[in-house]
């Protein structure tokens, strides 16, 4: 199933270069509006919002540089453009694919965000699922990876406001 979602997905590819260029920045670029948006709630609301980027931040920290890694320590999984006839269109990541450290990082910082705001916190799910869709038709993740990734990365916010709560 993987697969398949991955070919037919990655079929949009190299027929267009707007098209391409959408894909490759969604994939790699997308990354950093979402980053600096949610540091731009400090400069709204500093006392309020201040809380929600420490939360985020430790949130998305723990699902990429901690579970993640420990996920990928034990199970190595090889990347698409490897395994298929996918075309890859941005450079190659010599580090095992399942799960994605961008979906766990960025679905983490879209919870906490949803958890303060949750006009914002939706448009957080939505970059973070642009960037997870960017990610698998450039050819760099399986679906479930995201998946894998998006679920970590719940967990982790959870995990981190149940924490903070306390």
């Amino acid at each position: 199933m993987d697969q398949i979602i991955s070919q037919q997905l990655n079929a949009f590819v190299l027929k267009y270069f707007w098209q391409d260029v959408f894909f490759i920045f969604f994939a790699e670029y997308l990354a950093y509006f979402l980053g600096a948006a949610s540091f731009l709630f400090l400069l709204v609301n500093f006392k309020k919002y201040w809380p929600m980027v420490v939360k985020g931040l430790a949130a998305g920290l723990l699902a990429r540089f901690g579970i993640v890694e420990v996920i990928r320590f034990f199970w190595h999984r090889t990347r698409p453009f490897l395994e298929t006839g996918i075309n890859l269109l941005v450079a190659k990541i010599n580090q095992p694919a399942f799960p994605s450290g961008h979906a766990a990082f960025f679905f983490a910082l879209s919870f906490i965000v949803f958890l303060y705001n949750k006009k914002a916190g939706l448009l957080f799910f939505i970059g973070s699922f642009l960037i997870c869709l960017g990610r698998v038709i450039v050819g760099l993740h399986w679906p479930t990876d995201i998946l894998g990734g998006a679920v970590v990365g719940l967990f982790s916010a959870w995990l981190v406001h149940r924490i903070f709560r306390k």
